[in-house]
């Protein structure tokens, strides 16, 4: 197998950052008003309103549950001009929306399941009288974010509903500047990363790790889009972890039982949101109550299954083809008030790593007296991707040699259950240029010693210890950008 080459190592300390312009509005349905009181959420009297329902015809049928159109805008009147050379926000804004998610909330108020739809998918705006000129237009192709510049909140909500069968029952709507002074009246959000992520467009710089974000370094991070081939459906990815991130921020940090910070964090909020009009002071009372126990792991996420990440179509360029089959098998969980994720057990959930397992080969020796704890180490690894086999060693005099077949890669003899010398703790050895692929190995088996052996090659050998006690599931951090599992709030967030 091909090294996987070193990163390059940065040497800055990690300095405050974070973001997401969607956060913000999702933010107004987890947040709520839970034990805050009345007078606090009466803001939502003064906030912009749209009737992005207005005489709409032929719409999906209601479901159980809550869903919102989530939108968010490019919108930058209120940022300075040193806010705009700070954080790469120059140029004329597009008004089209720059992020689109519908967002569930589940009929008992114990879930929230959000769904990212790419801005560059490919849709069919239906059938309209246009307002300014009174004049039909017949249904034509159109990318999805463009939807908002042709005819507003309301074309937008027609062509995700005609997209995706699933009613919208409540709009709303956010900008850059709500987003940046929300994340700031929080505190910045923490977000993580298992590699650098640079990109000279946003002027986003993160270093490996746990970093905080401002507002500013916040919106870098979620308009991102220049970081890896996957574009702007990875960007999907990092927005969803952000959100989830924020979630667990605001949820953890005492705003919703502080009255004083709950109404600055209100009003920031409500400052620059629009939504619809029947989004009323009732309806964030009741929702803000029944969520008064929302965590991260109350929430899921996913993105819409793509068929063609790159659909080219005459006269819009390159476009977002769904898979449409799977699209619909997503999409009527959430008409159907079904969760998108399945929940894995407490002992089973996967730790993200940079380096997929299935790109990394393992040997494991039993270095204890206990039989098959190598063959069981193997088993494991194999279960969460690797490519484990049990090292070969030679028999001892006068002991027949057990052959055993790995049920991940290769047939090799165990090791003898009869060690001379009990060893204490799990060892991980690997040549130093394989010092990404390590990394994944040492998640799945955490606190085992980490030994660097120049020249060993591209097999990372590992050595059971009698601390071993089971594998760590492990995912890679960014899945294939064909693959968008749902994932709950609490798999994403840093620990």
């Amino acid at each position: 197998m091909s090294p996987v080459p070193p990163p390059r190592r940065s040497r800055r300390k990690a300095r405050p950052r974070w973001g997401t312009r969607m956060a913000t509005a999702m933010s107004v349905l987890v947040l709520g008003a839970g034990g805050v009181g009345h007078a606090v959420v009466s803001q939502l009297d003064d906030i912009g309103r749209v009737d992005p329902f207005h005489d709409m015809k032929n719409r999906p049928a209601g479901g159980r549950g809550m869903n919102v159109l989530l939108v968010g805008t490019d919108g930058r009147d209120e940022i300075t001009p040193a806010e705009k050379a700070k954080y790469h926000l120059g140029g004329a804004p597009c008004h089209c929306t720059d992020t689109i998610m519908i967002v569930h909330v589940s009929a008992d108020r114990s879930r929230v399941s959000v769904v990212s739809l790419p801005r560059d998918s490919y849709a069919v705006v239906p059938a309209r009288t246009d307002p300014a000129t009174g004049k039909e237009r017949a249904a034509h192709p159109i990318k999805l974010n463009a939807a908002y510049a042709e005819g507003g909140p309301g074309l937008t909500v027609r062509t995700v509903e005609q997209l995706t069968h699933v009613k919208i029952d409540h709009y709303l709507e956010v900008d850059f500047t709500s987003f940046m002074k929300t994340v700031d009246v929080l505190g910045g959000v923490d977000v993580c990363t298992t590699h650098p992520l640079k990109d000279s467009y946003t002027g986003l710089d993160l270093p490996v790790g746990t970093t905080r974000l401002d507002g500013g370094e916040a919106l870098q991070y979620v308009r991102s889009r220049h970081l890896d081939a996957a574009s702007d459906l990875a960007r999907m990815q990092r927005q969803q972890r952000f959100l989830a991130s924020l979630i667990a921020r605001a949820t953890s940090s005492g705003v919703l039982l502080n009255p004083v910070k709950f109404r600055e964090v209100a009003s920031t909020i409500f400052d620059s949101v629009r939504a619809d009009k029947s989004f009323g002071t009732d309806e964030m009372l009741a929702l803000g109550q029944a969520m008064r126990g929302f965590t991260p792991a109350s929430s899921e996420f996913s993105s819409v299954p793509v068929g063609k990440a790159s659909f080219p179509v005459k006269g819009l360029g390159s476009t977002v083809k769904w898979d449409t089959p799977k699209a619909e098998k997503l999409f009527a969980a959430l008409r159907e008030d079904r969760p998108i994720a399945a929940p894995l057990p407490k002992q089973r959930q996967a730790a993200r790593v940079d380096v997929p397992p299935d790109q990394i080969l393992v040997q494991v020796t039993n270095g204890t007296t206990k039989d098959g704890l190598a063959t069981r180490a193997v088993q494991e690894l194999h279960d969460t991707g690797f490519l484990a086999s049990v090292a070969p060693i030679a028999p001892a005099p006068a002991s027949p040699t057990t052959v055993t077949t790995s049920p991940a890669h290769t047939t090799a003899a165990t090791t003898s259950a009869a060690a001379e010398q009990q060893v204490p703790h799990t060892v991980i050895e690997y040549d130093p240029r394989w010092d990404r692929s390590v990394k994944s190995v040492a998640a799945a088996l955490p606190g085992a010693e980490l030994r660097a052996v120049n020249g060993i090659g591209g097999t990372i050998k590992v050595t059971i210890g009698s601390d071993f006690d089971s594998v760590t599931q492990v995912r890679a951090d960014e899945p294939a950008p064909d693959k968008f599992d749902a994932v709950k709030g609490d798999e994403v967030v840093c620990h």
